[in-house]
């Protein structure tokens, strides 16, 4: 028996089969939108591309860039497998209006999700630049002039005008603007140290700290020793006595560079402004930048009666409070530094003021 209008030879009518046909091709596309949701969520919250080379990755996103510019930089820089992934997140997220530029490092098979927080956080890569304490001014502006990714040029500033210290900066920042936020940062340690300073100090100025926290800052490499130096140098100053410190000898030949060797008989007497054997109280000016320590010292010395000090032979000194016992601590060092230098022997040699 033949079948009706709209039967087919397997039974089932026209309409049947496109039904079939277009539930079959709708469990075929959820299906496939599943495995893409399934494969984008791995890719967004799983782990990321391997570094090409070492243990991180470094990628700068320009100031200005568009979300497909950084998206495309992510891409090619191999922190990220899809850029229609990192955008479409961006966009739904709303982090797309909080991308910040700057110079990025995403640790190798970092999440795309990580790396979108960072930016959107700016987690920027956090670049170091060190004055160590003691440097001239000089010394100060060549490191500055050194250091990678900063651009610009920064001027010599005044001795002393800086804190030494460890300050952050990112790639294209400018040097003098580096150079700036060094100098206001040694004003406000200065401001505040000057506020809680001691009464009756021999020291007229901030300025004048800062000269002798210079002196005291190049005259010993142990922190424990800073208030103790300064000490000896404010009751020199307070008894009219000279200062009489090698460093400053050291500033007036060579503007502060190492000598290389000891100081000549002929460099102690010679007459420079910077030579405390032969002036009256401080130099004109500082003769290094000293660190936040060096000045809390002299603004804050201990009280003591104390008036000379020289090395010991291990890195310190000794210590004296009368000419005689000072010069029992001299020949100790001879002793001990058989070619002891010429200032030594020059302040041996003196007779008690």
């Amino acid at each position: 028996m033949s079948g009706g209008p709209g039967a087919s030879q397997g039974g089932l009518s026209s309409s049947k089969r496109l039904m079939i046909a277009l539930a079959s091709a709708g469990a075929t596309l959820a299906a496939a939108l599943i495995i893409v949701a399934i494969w984008s969520l791995w890719a967004y919250q799983g782990p990321g591309p391997a570094a090409r080379t070492g243990e991180a990755t470094t990628v700068i996103l320009r100031r200005g860039s568009s979300l497909p510019e950084i998206a495309s930089a992510l891409r090619r820089g191999g922190v990220i497998r899809s850029s229609a992934i990192f955008m479409t997140v961006a966009q739904a997220t709303g982090a797309a209006r909080d991308l910040k530029a700057g110079e990025y490092r995403f640790d190798s098979r970092a999440s795309m999700a990580r790396i979108l927080d960072d930016i959107r956080q700016g987690r920027v890569l956090r670049r170091m630049i060190t004055i160590p304490e003691g440097f001239t001014s000089q010394m100060a502006a060549d490191v500055i002039a050194r250091t990678p990714g900063l651009q610009g040029e920064a001027p010599v500033p005044p001795e002393g005008a800086i804190l030494p210290d460890t300050y952050q900066y990112q790639l294209g920042d400018d040097r003098a603007a580096v150079l700036k936020r060094m100098m206001d940062a040694r004003d406000d340690v200065l401001t505040a140290l000057w506020a809680q300073r001691q009464a009756g100090l021999p020291i007229r100025s901030p300025e004048e700290a800062v000269t002798l926290a210079s002196i005291v800052e190049k005259e010993t490499g142990l922190a424990d020793e800073r208030p103790r130096i300064a000490a000896v140098f404010v009751n020199r100053l307070r008894a009219g006595m000279r200062l009489e410190s090698d460093p400053t000898i050291i500033y007036g030949v060579s503007g502060g560079r190492p000598l290389g060797r000891g100081i000549r008989l002929s460099e102690l007497t010679a007459p420079t402004p910077y030579n405390t054997y032969l002036i009256d109280g401080l130099p004109p000016t500082p003769i290094a930048n000293p660190g936040r320590a060096a000045i809390a010292a002299v603004l804050d010395p201990p009280k003591t009666n104390e008036l000379f000090f020289v090395a010991d032979g291990s890195g310190g000194h000794v210590f004296a409070a009368t000419f005689e016992a000072h010069r029992k601590n001299v020949e100790r060092w001879r002793a001990v530094e058989r070619n002891g230098g010429a200032a030594a022997q020059l302040q041996a040699a003196k007779p008690a003021p």
